[in-house]
């Protein structure tokens, strides 16, 4: 981490002083290997042509890091889910022309000798993903099928009739019916294996029905029904079975995820692993012989005991379980077999970063291998003296670097390679903050100050609460960046509370079940130790957050009027009418019904007296719309602010009609960044009230 307290200059222009700037900057996500180890891919988003959305496109990356990275695909509407095959051609999904629906997105492949790109596989759904075996000729699809189609030809038919007749409707047997951001059926996920020729090549001439014709999918699981929803699945390395998670319904709206096996040849199901009242399972991962399967395990939470994850590994043989890293006290993460399955890689929070860790298959020992920054998308070099990564932190976002591993796991270097986003420069500085909570609990947080900001010069404070709520303030985030903030002169706190990841099964468990309670005193804690410091103005300060943050500041405005403004993102407001609306009603229910009593904001909307800004997304399924509009409704009707004599308020509600929990499209993301910020800068600046952004009317 770079620390510079005694920089007082003047801000330098960065891309966080403009928002048209800031939009425009690239963004890279996701990471993959080439079979021989000497290629990676990765995606680059950039704004599209009239600037309203993101095109993502692949870019390969020397692993070595001695050549510059180059552009793979153009496609004018990006492509994704980039993956090799053994022979080292690589496969990706997009919506191109050439295609039988072009509407769709089909599945892609470039030849390792760099050809031209051609259609490898169609499905009417479209394709979703594909990975090939590591070792075998097995190619595995996922896509989404109506529930009575038979074959691709019915498909294809039934989905052609319902779009002519203008059919909508979906007719629901079962929960959930909707998952964050989109509707739930009526397709739901298959997954469906095609033949790759001798060596895991692409088959072409004689090797297909004619040369350049779309593989033939076999459907494995036709009767999957929705149990394949949000699914995690792992393909053996040589490509005869499978193992994946499955959805099995509980009765009166409840679910489970279990783990089965499938076998490729015939589509055969066994169960491995049937979750109860007590557990499930997710994130299956099976090691390179194909004899261990490493999984996380769930004890699910109830309205007293926090959930508790951990990592274990399945002896597919004997069936014998057994726990890893049992001597660290904090959850898993994204975890990677190394080639001769001796032990595992696992990034998990970690004091406000993502670290990587190295996990003994056999005695389950951990060690940490990396230091700063928050590791994801591990691939790992096919002969095992390294692992590739993204690493991002809140000093830079994503970007690619190799960890170079050690024969014995006691530490790894970590190199930058040549990206092909280099960091943008910031306007200020990354420090962090300390206290201890009346309990004695170690309350961190990152602060984010201004470049000139000092004892002479202070810097107003804005309380930023993550989301949530299990979860932590340790990596870039293009939706809610602190830098913006920054740049016009705030000093920005990001807090870990109670219910934060990276700390422990006790600071869950102390926030569990008490939102209102050690949360919301650790943040004033937090807010307290920061006001402390010569370079922070305590009399100008504000709070905002979104979704759990968003509830936080609901209760942080019904609590205490410290704050100039409040700012409340997709936030909960009445829980008793929130649990039953949600789009997993069913875990409220069994974990956080009890905050209804006495933990709900709405509850208080007579003491707030800070002006709100209230934000929301009308296609926001997680925390529904009926949230924000009883939060706008009674601030006004309620709430202890005096109106003036017009019936006038200072409070706000900005409503986005066609916008979901996260603010996606780059012109929204520029209005929410003006109206709040104008909306901060009119309460605790004194500024005058700011002119709407245009395009608002």
């Amino acid at each position: 981490m770079t620390e510079n307290p005694g920089d007082t200059s003047a801000s330098p222009e960065t891309p966080f002083h403009d928002l048209d700037a800031y939009v425009a900057l690239p963004r890279l996500g996701s990471l993959t290997i080439s079979p021989d180890g000497r290629r990676l891919v990765t995606g680059v988003g950039t704004l599209n042509d009239d600037g309203t959305g993101y095109v993502t496109a692949l870019w390969e990356v020397d692993a070595t890091g001695e050549r510059p990275a180059r552009r793979l695909t153009r496609g004018a509407k990006g492509e994704s889910q980039a993956r090799f095959t053994p022979a080292g051609d690589l496969l990706f999904v997009a919506k191109r022309p050439g295609g039988d629906d072009d509407e769709v997105p089909a599945l892609w492949t470039i030849p390792a000798d760099g050809g031209e790109a051609r259609i490898l596989a169609t499905h009417p759904g479209g394709i979703e993903a594909a990975r090939a075996a590591e070792s075998g000729e097995v190619l595995l699809v996922q896509a989404s099928a109506l529930p009575s189609s038979a074959d691709l030809a019915s498909e294809k038919e039934l989905r052609a009739a319902r779009k002519d007749a203008k059919v909508a409707a979906i007719l629901h047997t079962g929960y959930p019916v909707r998952y964050w951001d989109h509707d739930l059926g009526p397709a739901a996920p298959r997954l469906y294996a095609a033949a790759l020729a001798p060596g895991g090549t692409i088959p072409t001439g004689d090797a297909a029905a004619a040369d350049d014709e779309p593989l033939e999918l076999r459907d494995l699981t036709p009767d999957a029904g929705t149990s394949l929803i949000n699914a995690a699945y792992d393909l053996a390395a040589d490509g005869s079975f499978l193992v994946t998670t499955w959805r099995t319904p509980e009765g009166h709206g409840r679910l489970r995820s279990d783990l089965v096996r499938v076998d490729v040849a015939t589509g055969e199901r066994t169960p491995l692993l049937t979750g109860d009242a007590e557990v499930e399972f997710a994130a299956p991962r099976l090691s390179p012989d194909g004899a261990s399967l490493a999984y996380v395990r769930e004890d699910r939470g109830t309205a007293e005991s926090a959930v508790v994850v951990s990592l274990w590994v399945l002896d597919l043989a004997s069936g014998e379980q057994r726990r890893l890293a049992q001597e660290r006290d904090s959850w898993p993460g994204q975890f990677h077999w190394l080639p001769d399955g001796s032990g595992l890689l696992m990034t998990s929070d970690e004091d406000g970063r993502a670290p990587v860790f190295h996990v003994d298959a056999e005695s389950g020992a951990i060690a940490r291998l990396t230091g700063d920054g928050a590791f994801s998308d591990l691939v790992v070099a096919p002969d095992g003296t390294a692992a590739y990564a993204l690493r991002a932190s809140y000093e830079h976002p994503a970007e690619v670097v190799r960890v170079d591993l050690p024969s014995a796991a006691t530490g790894a270097s970590v190199t930058a390679l040549r990206g092909p986003v280099p960091r943008p420069e910031l306007p200020g500085r990354l420090t962090e903050v300390e206290t201890t909570a009346d309990d004695g609990t170690r309350v961190r947080s990152w602060l984010a100050l201004p470049h000139g900001a000092s004892a002479e010069t202070p810097a107003p404070l804005l309380l930023w609460i993550h989301g949530g709520p299990l979860s932590s303030w340790n990596s870039w985030s293009w939706r809610w960046n602190p830098w913006l903030m920054v740049a016009q002169g705030y000093a920005v706190l990001l807090p870990d509370p109670a219910l934060s990841t990276g700390y422990g099964q006790h600071m869950i468990q102390r926030g569990w079940g008490r939102w209102g309670a050690e949360p919301y005193t650790d943040l004033m804690s937090a807010t307290d130790a920061a006001e402390a410091l010569p370079e922070i103005d305590e009399t100008r300060t504000a709070a905002m957050g979104g979704s759990f943050g968003g509830y936080m500041a609901n209760w942080v405005a019904g609590h205490t009027d410290r704050f100039r403004a409040i700012v409340t993102h997709a936030s909960l407001w009445a829980l008793d009418g929130f649990g039953p609306t949600t789009d997993a009603a069913y875990a409220w229910e069994r974990q956080f019904m009890a905050l209804e009593k006495g933990h709900s904001p709405h509850e208080h909307v007579g003491n707030i007296r800070s002006p709100m800004l209230v934000v929301h997304g009308d296609k926001d399924y997680r925390v529904p719309i009926g949230e924000g509009l009883r939060l706008w409704y009674e601030l006004l009707a309620k709430s202890a602010l005096p109106q003036a004599e017009d019936g006038s308020t200072v409070h706000r509600f900005l409503y986005f009609p066609d916008e979901n929990h996260w603010i996606l499209k780059p012109q929204h993301a520029k209005v929410w960044y003006q109206v709040v910020l104008g909306f901060l800068g009119e309460h605790v600046r004194g500024e005058d009230p700011a002119d709407l952004p245009e395009l608002l009317g």
